[in-house]
């Protein structure tokens, strides 16, 4: 039996021959195909998968393997199907299992920025001094001014103003998981890095609210989003941890190749983030600001809103066929 390695080198140069195929028909270009000679590659590259499969080679080569034949099998046989039902197979069943499947890496992800976030939170509750040292004095009095039960926030706004805060929220939501995904190609440590400083600017901000006494306006405003943005976050992180970990762990490819399988495995992961994103900007644009809904209400939504989240990602997609 050929070890993963030989095996890798044995069979480079069809895979080779798959890939530039593949770019020739994605690109538009003429690849003068012999039908007989096509099917027998195809069979080839079959059997190299159930080869890798069968022998337990690492799940990285075999999900590039899966990968190939599937694109393979599409661009000959046309097996692409319809937008709408690849978009719905993709949040039914693609989105949640590749979560499930990266759950290491989300978990890492989760405990960084969330872990952070609550221990810093009560730190700052507990010895409301320590705000200081990850906010500054301006940043204190901005922040107990937009939670200051007389804020223009808690009386309410107009249309405008929702959809002026929507842009805002927009922006920066998207900035920090940039900022958590992008990270990754500093060997993951940026990941890492702005997951942390994030989760200790929110959990300060968090805590120093509730210490000057306007916890239920801030606590009530952020329920109703906190699910989305917070997860969204933690899945551009787990993405960037993801570009670490093809850096720093590149098995037996180029640290370049294994960079890029990284990087393709980790789209689902970023179309999820940016999905919780503008989620989460649409609830705290037009929900969170409400002055109508009473905190209890407000309070159950959001709890509503995290058990949804979990049990999404934990169940979505298991009994897909």
């Amino acid at each position: 039996m050929l070890r993963e390695h030989q095996f890798v080198v044995h069979r480079q140069d069809r895979w080779g021959w798959w890939d530039r195929w593949l770019t020739a028909r994605q690109a538009g270009a003429s690849t003068d195909d012999d039908g007989h000679a096509l099917a027998a590659q195809f069979r080839g590259l079959c059997h190299d998968l159930a080869v890798a499969q069968d022998r337990e080679y690492s799940p990285e080569l075999v999900a590039t393997l899966q990968t190939r034949v599937l694109a393979a099998h599409q661009a000959i046989y046309g097996a692409a199907g319809r937008p709408a039902f690849a978009w719905r197979r993709f949040l039914t069943h693609d989105l949640p299992q590749r979560v499930r499947d990266e759950h290491r890496l989300v978990g890492a992800a989760a405990l960084l920025l969330l872990g952070s976030l609550l221990l810093v939170a009560a730190l700052v509750v507990l010895m409301p001094a320590t705000a200081d040292l990850f906010l500054d004095a301006r940043e204190r009095a901005q922040i107990e001014a937009m939670y200051d039960p007389a804020d223009a926030v808690q009386r309410g706004r107009d249309a405008d103003d929702d959809w002026l805060m929507y842009g805002f929220y927009i922006a920066n939501n998207v900035r920090i998981d940039f900022q958590c995904f992008a990270g990754g190609i500093l060997f993951g440590a940026g990941s890492v890095f702005f997951l942390l400083v994030n989760g200790c600017v929110i959990g300060a901000a968090a805590g120093h609210v509730t210490a000057v006494g306007f916890g239920t306006p801030f606590w009530s405003f952020v329920a109703g989003h906190s699910a989305f943005e917070l997860v969204g976050a933690v899945l551009s992180g787990a993405a960037g941890l993801m570009l670490g970990r093809g850096l720093l762990a590149p098995g037996v490819w180029p640290r370049s190749h294994a960079l890029a399988l990284e990087a393709r495995r980790a789209v689902p992961l970023l179309i999820g983030a940016a999905l919780l994103t503008a989620l989460a900007a649409i609830v705290e644009a037009f929900w969170s600001p409400l002055r109508g809904v009473s905190p209890s209400i407000k309070y159950t939504v959001g709890i509503g809103l995290w058990l949804l989240t979990v049990l999404y990602f934990v169940r979505a997609g298991r009994d897909a066929a």
